[in-house]
């Protein structure tokens, strides 16, 4: 039994809750009160088994920002089943193929979703949450350190997202290597805007409960004053968001008016956060820390992680290596390059993982003997500082010159009057290549495209400047680069 409980991740995180660990519904008031959470686990545990499932056996898991849906991803973990968790729109959208492409015996959904193909599929469709149970009696599944876990879902642009296959060996060494590197106390209240299907909404839950905190579920932040006040509301000490969360705090909402004290630490990442944005943040949130971090769903969740007492003077960095992940900067041919050169970023380590489900071809061109290489390229420099440089697919070639997008985006957002903005590589009919703006002016800017041509080097050949009202993303916040040319837009 101590072996179950020591390499079960979900029984781990199980031992570890303490008197704050509760988990609140902000949009409803529904609330799991800290003396009642391990019994509503354990309740889900029993329920999943008694619904004929067995340790090793795939669910889907239907994921929304409430607590039910976080009782059943970890209920269904302590059981010992695979976790496949989608978002509702990832239900709709590709639950069936992979449901059938896993082989999953069942989708587990709150009541009012649905999955009209389950029974076609000859599944099980198991809707709400069931009874909680005395913990003593519902021991759990006893797990190897490589045994899957969860196959989480990557948040891939077109077609269905590639299941990354996650241990629990995985997730205990990211788990704990995260805590690590944002000083987590065991007071932590974690404000989770992110879905537990996107793996950087999951770590936020698995690091605040397994420290002993809780988590506090708001799925309004289209009306983000909302989210801000329900902060301050249940006192959360954590708040996480992508670019995308950050820009919009900046722009639609109240940040700098509305009380904040209790918030200890910001988290960023999910993609390129303009070094001016941060800059601001830094400026309304004075009294708490900004945190920069990189990671892929393939590492588990973070890579690296800059500390806010280095942010200052390494901005535009995503900072160093977590302490157990080994991180290589290697040319085309594998070889290291030294300091300061280009190449792309492998890592190893107990947090990385060991392949996508069913897809023997992309685990051999991602995943090589024991090093997964991203596909990001990056520097480091003398102090072992990572300075991301872009993708290797995203760089736009100027009369013979690569740029990548990511130096133009992040050029570009620092214009004023810029709220955010993207960028597409075009033909050029002298240069080869020229870059195509896509930028969502804020409200109420003038010359914003007068600002955008000043601040361009002048080697750099833009095609075009578009004015969007948005930019395409996914659930994720990820930007849908291949939707960039069919937006309604002014060029200018």
């Amino acid at each position: 039994m101590h072996g179950a409980r020591e390499l079960n991740f979900a029984a781990r995180l199980f031992d570890r809750l303490g008197g704050g660990s509760d988990l609140i519904d902000a949009a409803t008031g529904e609330a799991i009160s800290a003396l009642d959470l391990p019994k509503r686990i354990a309740g889900m545990a029993a329920g999943f088994a008694s619904a004929g499932l067995e340790p090793g056996d795939r669910i889907l898991i239907g994921c929304k920002l409430e607590p039910a849906s976080t009782l059943a991803y970890l209920g269904a973990m302590y059981a010992g089943l695979t976790v496949v968790p989608l978002n509702e729109r990832g239900l709709s959208s590709s639950g069936e193929s992979i449901f059938s492409k896993t082989g999953a015996r069942a989708v587990w959904t709150d009541r009012a979703f649905r999955c009209e193909w389950v029974e076609r599929n000859a599944g099980l469709q198991i809707s709400g949450t069931f009874p909680a149970q005395d913990p003593r009696l519902v021991p759990p599944a006893a797990c190897r350190e490589d045994d899957l876990a969860a196959l989480m879902p990557t948040s891939g642009s077109t077609g269905d997202p590639k299941l990354v296959k996650v241990t629990h060996g995985n997730l205990i060494a990211n788990t704990e290597a995260i805590i690590r590197s944002q000083n987590l106390r065991r007071d932590e209240r974690a404000m989770l805007i992110l879905p537990i299907s996107y793996c950087f909404g999951a770590s936020v839950m698995h690091t605040h409960l397994y420290q002993g905190g809780g988590v506090v579920f708001d799925s309004r932040f289209m009306f983000p004053d909302k989210v801000l006040r329900a902060m301050g509301d249940h006192r959360c000490t954590t708040f996480a968001g992508v670019p995308t969360v950050y820009n919009v705090l900046l722009r639609r909402s109240n940040i700098r008016s509305i009380p904040l004290d209790p918030v200890r630490r910001y988290l960023q990442a999910g993609g390129v956060l303009a070094p001016e944005r941060i800059r601001q943040m830094r400026e309304v949130i004075s009294h708490a820390e900004f945190f920069v971090m990189y990671g892929q769903t393939e590492a588990t969740a973070r890579i690296s992680c800059l500390s806010p007492d280095r942010l200052s003077e390494k901005l535009g960095s995503v900072g160093t290596p977590l302490d157990n992940v080994q991180v290589r900067i290697v040319d085309e041919s594998g070889n290291d390059v030294p300091a300061g050169r280009t190449g792309e970023i492998w890592v190893h380590g107990k947090s990385i993982c060991s392949g996508y489900f069913g897809d023997p071809e992309e685990t051999a061109r991602k995943f090589r003997n024991d090093w997964m290489a991203t596909g990001d390229l990056a520097s480091r420099d003398s102090e072992g500082f990572l300075w991301i440089e872009g993708r290797k697919s995203e760089f736009v070639k100027m009369r013979g010159v690569r740029v990548s997008f990511a130096e133009v985006e992040t050029r570009i957002a620092a214009s004023p009057g810029v709220s955010d903005c993207a960028v597409a590589a075009v033909e050029h009919s002298e240069a080869g290549e020229a870059v195509a703006l896509y930028v969502v002016a804020e409200q109420g800017a003038h010359d914003v495209v007068a600002s955008i041509r000043r601040n361009m080097p002048p080697e750099w050949i833009c095609d075009s400047v578009n004015l969007v009202a948005t930019l395409p993303r996914n659930f994720h916040g990820k930007l849908l680069r291949s939707h960039l040319p069919g937006l309604k837009k002014r060029s200018v």
